[in-house]
């Protein structure tokens, strides 16, 4: 049996059970049980994928018995799955903290009649995004998961959620927008939407009309990556959120942006054309998310723009168009997300136990609570990239993927990874000194909470518990990053050489185009 006939299910199971949690609308408790069993099962049809394509198979499904280029095609590869199963892992996690949330606050901040319809609903546009083999489906996908994160941002619906809502949906518009223009002008040049026909048809139109087409989906992909000088709308945005909701957010969202980049990069577009802009965009992403990160007193801010600097480690990967290089991006990207997530989850049972997530009112949470302060100390120094955490092993990749390449701006890309890394220590570095090690007494604010004993500031067993476990599977990334950087340079080769992607959806007689100057043959 080919697992990838089951790949849709990945789809519609979230969407399936958001109808059922829809209709369980007056029982909360049976809500949770469906969307938590649902992502379940999710979760394991996609390491069944995951498994089924590890050494290097991809296969594909056609939708409704109509063969591509016509008919929407799912694909399902080594980057694909492993997209889907980190994802549908952070997901879960998220879900659960959000359930032990709403049980013990009464659901004011999340509820359970919207929450777990939406939520599932993210996931399936999720999902979606990552298996498609079709542009427009893409668009549907980034749709479906944007019109479900406009529900999510302003649960509450407080004022600044709702400020920082309109600002998110405004943005979102405008690249859905600029997205849908550009598959409005691809296909009036190529007459296909199919990604594999695009890898052919693509290459037969003039430099100019490639290099257009490239840039407007680069510039789409890029506001919804959060790439500089598009990122200017993600820091006012997350942190508004209830605290699941922004770790959802910081884990998956932008990453599909980056998927999609990745996407038009390796497939639609092979070759070195824009990689010298994608380069100094990586550079500035980078130094100028972290000098932000620098300037915040409020840990959700400076997350977030964490979030936003280590983004260009991911494009710097993409840029260098190596195997090398390449494969280290992927593997950043399943890191990123889960670590990114893990800490914003972790900031929220900070500002549960704290009564803030603003340093100058915090102080001796690791006397407070030592299981918190080694929740936020394992995924902080994995995020800077300490040794042996996997956030150091990413860097180490991209940063030899740099060198290899040897050319004056990969350099300088090189000594801009070093620095971001060390100035991002020094911010998480900061956190802790203020946060965890200081007195109480010694904030500049101290929060009434840090001085409070008995259930008040008490952390729910079941938001700590997801939070371990997800702090658990990204130091599982470190100790199995021998195999995943095996699986992550194996979807980079297949992805730079494309023929098994085409091949996949078009059939063996298919003719994959030579790419020039690409850096495939590196």
């Amino acid at each position: 049996m080919n697992l990838a006939n089951l790949s849709p299910l990945a789809v519609l199971l979230p969407i399936l059970g958001a109808a059922l949690a829809f209709v369980l609308i007056r029982h909360t408790a049976a809500q949770r049980v469906v969307s938590i069993v649902i992502l379940s099962g999710t979760l394991l049809l996609e390491c069944l994928l995951l498994a089924s394509v590890w050494e290097g198979g991809t296969t594909s499904v056609t939708l409704g018995g109509w063969l591509p280029p016509w008919g929407v095609v799912l694909v399902v590869d080594q980057f694909s799955s492993l997209m889907l199963v980190v994802s549908t892992v952070v997901s879960l996690a998220v879900l659960i903290y959000a359930t032990g949330q709403g049980m013990a606050d009464g659901d004011q901040e999340a509820p359970v009649s919207i929450f777990h319809p939406t939520y599932l609903i993210l996931v399936a546009g999720v999902s979606n995004a990552f298996l498609t083999g079709d542009l427009f489906n893409l668009y549907v996908g980034f749709e479906i998961l944007l019109t479900a994160s406009y529900v999510l941002m302003t649960l509450g619906g407080t004022g600044p959620r709702i400020r920082a809502g309109v600002t998110y949906v405004v943005v979102s518009v405008v690249s859905s927008v600029l997205f849908l223009i550009a598959i409005a002008m691809i296909y009036g040049a190529t007459g296909t939407i199919t990604m594999a026909d695009l890898a052919i048809k693509l290459a037969e139109l003039d430099q100019g009309t490639q290099n257009l087409l490239h840039v407007m989906l680069l510039v789409a992909f890029g506001i919804k990556a959060a790439v500089f000088p598009l990122s200017f709308w993600l820091p006012d945005s997350y942190p508004t959120a209830p605290a699941p909701v922004t770790a959802v957010f910081a884990g998956l969202l932008t990453k599909v942006g980056v998927y999609a980049m990745v996407r038009t990069e390796t497939l639609l577009f092979p070759g070195d054309t824009l990689n010298v802009p994608l380069m100094v965009v990586a550079l500035l992403t980078m130094v100028v998310g972290i000098l932000g990160a620098l300037a915040q007193s409020d840990i959700k801010r400076l997350l977030s723009f964490t979030l936003v600097s280590h983004i260009g480690y991911m494009v710097f990967g993409l840029a260098m168009s190596s195997i090398t290089g390449l494969g280290a991006a992927v593997f950043y990207v399943a890191h990123h997300i889960t670590v990114q997530t893990s800490l914003f989850l972790v900031t929220g049972l900070i500002e549960r136990r704290g009564g803030s997530s603003s340093i100058d009112r915090l102080g001796g949470l690791a006397k407070l609570s030592p299981l918190l302060a080694l929740l936020f100390f394992v995924p902080a120094m994995n995020l800077a990239g300490i040794p042996p955490f996997s956030g150091f092993l990413g860097k180490l990749g991209l940063l030899q993927a740099g060198v290899q390449l040897g050319t004056p701006l990969a350099i300088v890309l090189v000594v801009g990874g070093v620095v971001t890394s060390l100035l991002t220590l020094l911010a998480i570095a900061r956190v802790w000194n203020r946060a965890f090690w200081r007195k109480p007494e010694d904030a500049e604010y101290p929060d009434p909470v840090l001085q409070t004993s008995g259930n008040v500031g008490v952390l729910p067993r079941t938001m700590v518990g997801s939070t371990a476990g997800l702090v658990v599977f990204g130091v599982a990334l470190t100790v199995f990053a021998g195999p995943l950087f095996h699986l992550a340079d194996g979807s980079a080769e297949i992805m730079l050489d494309r023929t098994a992607y085409i091949h996949s959806v078009l059939g063996d007689s298919a003719q994959v185009p030579s790419v020039g100057q690409s850096g495939a043959a590196r």
